[in-house]
């Protein structure tokens, strides 16, 4: 699988076409979240955690046939704790 950035910094979602990046508060391109995480400034889901965000992130990746559920947990396990969102 081989994708391009920028990547959603809360998902890891590849944002590859315009319509895939968020929107700031003003309705302005959010440059680091995507449509599906964030929202009119805000995230959709503000108090998701990151076992929960892993699980819906390889749902999506199962259902699209991006990958397999065990090669997408792999992936998600190393990748989500590191994005800007989750970092502390």
């Amino acid at each position: 699988m081989e994708t391009h950035g920028p990547f959603g910094q809360s998902c890891a979602m590849p944002m590859d076409r315009p319509e895939l990046f968020g929107t700031n508060a003003k309705g302005t391109r959010a440059e680091e979240y995507c449509t599906y995480c964030f929202q009119n400034g805000r995230f959709i889901q503000p108090n998701i955690s990151i076992p929960a965000m892993i699980n819906k992130c390889i749902e999506v990746m199962v259902q699209k046939n991006v990958m397999p559920g065990k090669q997408a947990r792999g992936i998600m396990m190393k990748t989500i704790p590191n994005l800007k969102r989750w970092k502390n």
